[in-house]
């Protein structure tokens, strides 16, 4: 029946149908609406014509996410400082109160070294889910698709789109699930395609302790400027599958904007710890695992008794494992430590301060010595680092959802191609940035 339609429209047959619809809707409404004399615009009509509105709707839109990365670095530095002290204090303490040994290294620098380091970046993590929160209940997430179709369309896609990539900075798996909403299959599996580009919060606790060690004049303008890159990655993503893998077609894109609503605090906050409490138990189950899984590997075998810790630790397994993919990242200027990071990360991308807790212990008596202060890197590299993580091969879990929904193939070659042009962006961030920092 589509395609009968098809051959005697001479359009899609789903343009046709929306047509229909509007023009039923247009004829009914003439017959039966009286319209008032009254002129004045509802409330959130005129709302709208500020966000929705073409020229005006993208500053504010972008003002908003601004405003969304400083609140979530400024006022996560608070409790981050005090989690960290009491991470550091905690640590010195066991570390005099237990007895030398295999037990005691374990419990500091497996445990609190490699969870610790990730426990402390949750207060911004609950602030950037806050945002989120409050873009949904208050009705701005449509309106914000809204506004993005125009620029979507541009390369291959709609508005539709854009939600499953905003929701993508909290977490890729139910990102990637909502591209369900997508009826289009072409404009659903490029959507799934390139929603791993955007920010989750599993790597903000990297860009915090980076920009705070590296960055922390620049704080908020890096941060959202490595937000705003992994959008610009996705957009050329889009366009390149989509006049290739996926020839281009238009697409009517059709959205119920909801009324404006005040959500309450309560609300707002009762989401936001949904989702943080499901990051909290992460960190109880994958990232706890997994730290002890890489301090195992870099504490054993143990070196000779002249061996400094850092000569142990290069002679270790991980060390190994981390120097045999060592000549591929070195033109990126990373650290060995560094590429164990990234190797561990394939499981979850927490698992990379994790890892660099684990692997830049802290020196004896130093409590107060921040993990960042402990990264023995040029700036440059540092930059390159965080542009790796942005877009390099997603989390298992997030491959596992592409898997079931686009299909085996789909997400084979997004990792394949997603961690090569990793390595190409890190490779010129790294070379340009050199000859300026």
């Amino acid at each position: 029946l589509a395609k009968i339609l098809e051959r005697k429209g001479g359009q899609d047959s789903e343009s046709m149908i929306s047509d229909a619809k509007y023009a039923f809707i247009a004829g009914a409404l003439k017959e039966t609406m009286v319209r008032s004399t009254e002129k004045r615009k509802s409330r959130s009509a005129r709302i709208d014509d500020l966000l929705t509105n073409r020229f005006w709707g993208y500053p504010v839109f972008l003002l908003f996410m601004f405003l969304m990365f400083e609140a979530t670095f400024v006022l996560g530095a608070y409790p981050q400082e005090w989690i960290e002290d009491g991470v550091s204090a905690l640590s010195a303490w066991l570390g005099t109160e237990l007895p030398e040994g295999a037990f005691r290294d374990m419990i500091t620098d497996g445990v609190l070294g490699g969870v610790g380091a990730v426990l402390s970046f949750v207060p911004s993590i609950l602030i950037l889910y806050l945002f989120i929160s409050l873009m949904e209940d208050s009705g701005y997430m449509a309106r914000a698709a809204f506004l993005m179709d125009r620029i979507m369309h541009t390369f291959g896609l709609h508005g539709r789109s854009f939600i499953p990539m905003l929701m993508g900075f909290g977490c890729t798996v139910p990102a990637v699930m909502a591209c369900r909403t997508i009826e289009d299959r072409r404009t659903r599996i490029i959507t799934i395609l390139i929603t791993p580009f955007m920010s989750c919060t599993a790597r903000l606790p990297l860009y915090i302790l980076i920009i705070g060690a590296f960055f922390p004049d620049f704080a908020a303008p890096v941060l959202f400027c490595l937000y705003i890159f992994g959008i610009v990655m996705a957009a050329a993503a889009a366009k390149f599958l989509s006049s290739t893998v996926f020839p281009s077609q238009d697409i009517p894109f059709i959205i119920e904007l909801p009324p404006y609503r005040m959500p309450g605090l309560k609300v707002i906050g009762m989401h936001a710890w949904s989702k943080c409490y499901g990051y909290l138990k992460k960190l109880g189950g994958i990232v706890l695992a997994a730290s002890l899984v890489v301090w195992a590997l870099g504490y054993f075998p143990r070196g000779t008794e002249g061996m400094t810790p850092a000569q142990q630790q290069e002679n270790s397994y991980i060390g190994r494992i981390s120097k045999a993919v060592d000549p591929v990242m070195e033109p990126l200027g990373f650290t060995w430590q560094m590429t164990a990071g990234l190797v561990t990360g394939l499981s979850a991308k927490e698992l990379v301060v994790s890892t660099l807790g684990v692997l830049y212990p802290a020196e004896p008596g130093e409590s107060n010595e921040t993990l960042g202060s402990r990264l023995n890197v040029p700036p440059a590299a540092a930059l390159a680092f965080m542009v790796f993580v942005l877009i390099y091969m997603p989390c298992i879990s997030a491959f596992s959802a592409i898997a079931r929904e686009a299909g085996i193939r789909y997400a084979a070659a997004q990792a394949a191609g997603s961690t090569f042009l990793a390595w190409l962006c890190a490779f010129a961030v790294f070379r340009i940035a050199s000859c300026f920092i």
